[in-house]
């Protein structure tokens, strides 16, 4: 037999699974030296010693036929097209359907294998001369290789690694120089030639790429790794191995030999692989073994180059066996997440067994019914021989050296060993053969699954069967609780707990260990951790109340709901500490303190579980169960405030019924308040008048600006319910209703308050006419009438209120703060009129009170200058330059004066003009004594008799704004006049001489010469003689200053008052 191939689909000439030829075909005429399928499988080629290929269909029918000038060798399918490549002796062609003939090409030497790349884009041609030429798709050559045996070493067989994961495509090259070599595409060689010591014939890798099959001259196929290691002997034949394959995707090998016979193997790779709480190690690729980290998944490999037999796993311990010894390897560090391992002891010896544990310090090897002890180094220390054959052995832990196995026989016997005792222990005997066995975490419990898949455990000590449960193929404990365990089988994981019913979910595999949540399992040849919820179990132990059970349970991993229901269930149980835990794990500080205030009461005496029960229900929203146990405890209060806190107050009355009505009231109270804060007011005010909370609804209605509602509750109200209704008063003012609040302060008889609304809202009539009836009011009229008046600019006003209210000094003081501001804000004209009166109000406080009139006559005087220099420095950039004239004694005065506004002559004061401030023409006079000011009067106004040179004379004007003199024509010439004798003085004096006139000079006088400021007692009058009768002077009848008349009465028509009081001209004199 020279070649087999498999049908993609499954269909063969011969009938794969009984060897039944199902029909022979003729076409050739002489030996088929080769077969290919195509990779569809519709379609395959044959090769004959008679120089023809031919085309077979899947049903067996030949379709096309062509030759070449030589035998042919080989045949071989592009795998992504139906191009066929034909090589014969002396050349090879390439035919597709699509071709009308066959593409040939001359080659050096006889070809005799061939294989297309996985892409189909290259051919690889292996040579009898040693060389493979490596072919594109047209033919043509692309990279030749060239092997150092050259025509001495043949090729004989050659196959591209079909895996689709190799970086780059790996070409395996067979020679009769007895190597096996592998090369790139490029023509690299990868790694060394692989003697192999026998001539091989054929080579062909898995569809995987993951082995390689190779048959040859020793009779015998052979598999290697992907790299060329040899793992072992797949078949052994009575000739020559001149063809293997591979059956597609499966482990199925067909073997054709020299004698013409035709085998068919079927491979069972097993699982190697050892287990030690989350450290799994198995083998990959035959030679490598891998360690994985069930809980973070961590991997790490340890690359061999020899086939791996047996693995165990052990702490901080890994043992690999392989044909020849046994690798012994340890972690870096003690650390639990370390995944590094280096090589510790190396025992080189080859063992046969059919398990394989290690422990800290030693191995154990099980050969059938033996168990042998043996150190790293190789030494056996210890052998025990058991009754029946060893099923299964397991590491249950121990000290160092002295560790502890669990071992299962076939006849169901069960025995503990230690490594450092030679005597065995047995646990048990049970009729059944074991076949795996765990102990519980406490050592207490062992759990066995016997030949007929069921699973029973026993107390240890006692020997009793405590249950047992069917359709189990492996077991485990739970490490971490001591009543819980899993089993495995009929495509089933299940979960005990204690005695409670099995919980089942699917699973696929076999269960290996159990960690808390986790569940390892093996399926096919991976180890995977499932992450199960320990929800069942949990509440299987919640049924039975069994709350601390059930948070051991919990703990070993459920979900937050879970967590939620076990802290409800045993807060409900009066379990506090259980409950305050699992509130604890879901963080739910609520309940926390519900918890913390229950163990409090409970500290200082407080028993009653029914109330405890009662605050545990309300919290978790069983209202009315929580109100049924707080009556049942006595405790109604606690239940109708519940209600109230939760504004179900249709629930309170109900629970209520015809209770006391204080307790209605009290609840209607709430209610308004929660209908306050809900946003709802008017259902709150009527609430609140039908509890009789009058200042609340008051309040709502008043911050709501709801006056008609005011207005029904005050007059709703008694007048002796004072509070309420300053309240509702308080709010009418607030919103603009005086007249609503007069009433209100009317109702309950409050003056003192209705004075003060009439004031703050300027009503001033009503004031006044309630001061009358009511004097003691009288200050708290007018005092901020007078306030109120010198704010609106009414200062005449504000002051006849101040005098009026006898408030003197708080006149004298909004004008000093009116007069300051005027000076600080520069407004020196109102300076001066605000310090004419000042002293004005001085001297009407000098004439009323006899004490301060000195004082008072002080300040006037104070006052006066002040009003005249700051009217003066308001004026002062229209001042004029002329040198002063003194019209007493007609000296020329210096601009700057050391002695002041005086003379410095005469030292006659001088006298300006209001409004330019000019030095006017008049002289002040005194009276001598005895004269008083209403004799003065009367002697000028007699005004003798006067001999005058012209005829033309002075004309006097009086008006109620001013007294003037006015020359019509000419001046009167005045002889022998007495006043002008009294205006002497002796010159070169230092002290002033004021002018004094008797009864004749004032008689010689005449009235429209005099000017008379007629000042209020207790001040006297002054008296002015215009000494230039022709120039009118005006002196404002109020404020007494003096102005040329032609400047007065065009400040009159600007501003229609005088420019220094600022009294208007329509007012009278008072």
């Amino acid at each position: 037999m020279f070649f087999v191939c498999f049908s993609p689909l499954f269909k063969q000439v011969y009938d794969t699974s009984d060897g039944t030829l199902i029909q022979p075909l003729k076409g050739h005429k002489d030996t088929v030296y080769c077969v290919a399928y195509a990779k569809d499988g519709k379609r395959f080629a044959s090769g004959s010693a008679d120089k023809s290929v031919i085309i077979w269909t899947s049903k067996l029918e030949g379709i096309l036929k062509y030759t070449h000038n030589d035998s042919i060798q080989c045949v071989s399918y592009n795998p992504l097209t139906h191009q066929l490549a034909s090589c014969s002796s002396s050349d090879f062609g390439l035919w597709s359907p699509e071709q009308k003939s066959v593409s040939k090409h001359k080659t050096s030497s006889k070809i005799t294998c061939c294989s297309w790349t996985n892409d189909g884009q290259y051919l690889a041609l292996g040579m009898f001369n040693g060389i493979v030429s490596i072919r594109n798709k047209n033919g043509e050559e692309k990279v030749k290789i060239e092997r150092t045996g050259g025509a001495s070493s043949p090729i004989w067989s050659i196959c591209w690694n079909p895996s689709r994961e190799e970086r780059n495509d790996i070409l395996a090259v067979a020679d009769w120089g007895q190597k096996l070599s592998f090369y790139q595409l490029s023509g690299k060689q990868i790694g060394k030639d692989r003697t192999l010591n026998f001539d091989p014939c054929c080579v062909s890798y898995f569809t995987k790429g993951e082995y390689i099959l190779l048959g040859g001259s020793d009779k015998q196929v052979s598999l290697f790794t992907k790299d060329g290691v040899r793992l072992g002997t797949i078949g052994e034949q009575s000739s020559w191995v001149w063809t293997c394959k591979v059956k597609p995707d499966s482990n199925y090998v067909a073997v054709g030999c020299q004698d013409g016979t035709i085998s068919f193997y079927q491979l069972i790779f097993s699982t190697v692989h050892g287990l030690y709480k989350d450290r799994y190690a198995y083998r990959d690729s035959m030679t490598d073994v891998i360690v994985q980290h069930l809980i973070t998944e961590q991997k790490v490999r340890i690359k061999g180059r020899e086939l791996v037999k047996k693995i165990a796993i052990y702490k901080n311990r890994l043992a690999i066996q392989m044909p020849e010894k046994i690798l012994i390897y340890e972690l870096y560090s003690d650390d639990s997440s370390d995944m590094y391992y280096r090589v510790k002891e190396k025992i080189v010896k080859k063992f046969e067994c059919n398990l394989l544990v290690v422990c800290s310090d030693h191995i154990i090897l099980c050969q059938e019914k033996r168990l042998q002890c043996l150190s790293f180094s190789g030494i056996k220390e210890r052998e025990w021989l058991m009754e029946s054959l060893i099923r299964y052995i397991k590491v249950i832990g121990g000290p160092p050296g002295r560790e502890g196995l669990l071992v299962g026989l076939k006849n169901g016997q069960i025995l503990k060993i230690f490594v450092d005792n030679v005597f065995a222990i047995v646990l048990l005997k049970q009729s059944t053969a074991v076949r795996c066995l765990d102990m519980s975490a406490s050592r207490n419990k062992l759990a066995v699954v016997d030949e007929n898949d069921t699973c029973l455990v026993y107390d240890i000590h006692t020997k009793e069967l405590l249950f047992q449960e069917p359709n189990a193929n492996s077991v485990a404990w739970n490490t971490q609780c001591e009543d819980m365990l899993c089993f495995s089988g009929g495509g089933y994981l299940n979960i005990k707990a204690s005695n409670f019913p099995v919980h089942q979910q699917k699973l696929q595999g076999f269960v290996v260990g159990y960690n808390g949540s986790k569940i390892f399992c093996l399926h096919v040849f991976s180890m995977s951790a499932v992450e199960v919820p320990q929800s069942a179990p949990m509440y299987q132990y919640l049924e039975r109340k069994m709350f601390k059970e059930a948070y051991q349970i919990a703990c070993l991993g459920v979900t937050d709901t879970d967590w939620k229901e076990l802290a409800m269930e045993a807060l409900e149980g009066l379990e506090f500490e259980t409950a305050k835990k699992a509130f604890t794990r879901v963080r739910d500080l609520r309940y926390l303190e519900l918890i913390s205030s229950i163990e409090e009461r409970k500290k200082h005496g407080e028993n009653n579980n029914e109330l405890f029960l009662a605050d545990v229900y309300a919290y978790q929203g069983k209202f009315h169960e929580a109100a049924k146990l707080y009556k049942k405890s006595g405790h109604e209060n606690l239940a109708l405030e519940m209600y109230s806190d939760l504004r179900m107050f249709d629930y309170a009355k109900d629970f209520l019924g015809s209770g006391d009505p204080k307790d209605t009231k009290m609840l209607i109270k709430k209610q308004a308040d929660w209908a306050k804060n809900i946003n709802e007011p008017k259902a709150a005010v009527e609430m609140y008048l039908s509890a009789g909370e009058h200042m609340k609804a008051i309040e709502i209605s008043g911050d709501h600006g709801w006056v008609d509602m005011l207005i029904e509750i005050a007059r709703k109200l008694d007048k002796a319910e004072r509070e309420p209704l300053s309240k509702c008063a308080f709010y009418f003012k607030k919103l603009n209703n005086p007249g609503y609040a007069a009433e209100t302060y009317m109702k309950v008889g409050d003056l003192k308050a209705l004075v003060h609304l009439h004031v703050e809202t300027h009503r001033w009539e009503e004031a006044f006419a309630l001061s009358e009836k009511h004097p003691e009011f009288k200050d708290d009229v007018y005092v901020p009438y007078a306030q109120w008046l010198a704010e609106n600019d009414r200062f005449e006003e504000a002051q006849k209120a101040f005098h009026k209210a006898g408030r003197q000094s708080e006149a004298v003081r909004v004008l000093e703060q009116l007069t300051h501001n005027a000076v600080v804000e520069s407004r020196f004209n109102d300076a001066a009129y605000y310090y004419w009166m000042l002293s004005m109000q001085c001297l009407d406080i000098a004439q009323e009170n006899e004490q301060q009139k000195t004082e008072m006559l002080q300040k006037f005087h104070h006052f006066q200058h002040l009003a005249e220099v700051y009217h003066v420095y308001h004026s002062i950039q229209r001042y004029t330059e002329l040198v002063p004239l003194c019209y007493r004694c007609s000296t020329n005065n210096p601009l700057l004066n050391n002695l002041g506004n005086v003379c410095i002559n005469c030292r006659q004061p001088f006298v300006f003009s209001a409004s330019s401030y000019e030095v006017l023409h008049l002289v002040e006079f005194f009276l001598e004594d005895g004269i008083t000011d209403e004799e003065a009067v009367a002697l000028i106004d007699l005004e003798a008799p006067r001999l005058n040179k012209r005829e033309n004379k002075w004309k006097e004007m009086m008006t109620d704004n001013a007294q003037s003199l006015r020359l019509d024509d000419n001046t009167d010439i005045i002889e022998d006049d007495p006043f002008t004798a009294k205006l002497s003085f002796v010159q070169g004096g230092s002290e002033f001489v004021p002018v004094v006139v008797n009864r004749a000079a004032l008689q010689s006088m005449s009235r429209r010469d005099v000017l008379i400021k007629r000042w209020p007692k207790p001040l006297r009058w002054q008296y002015y003689r215009s000494l230039l009768p022709d120039a009118s002077i005006t002196m404002c009848p109020s404020c007494f200053q003096m102005f040329h008349t032609e400047d007065y009465e065009l400040l009159i028509l600007q501003h229609n008052c005088c420019p220094f009081c600022r009294r208007r001209i329509d007012e009278s004199n008072q």
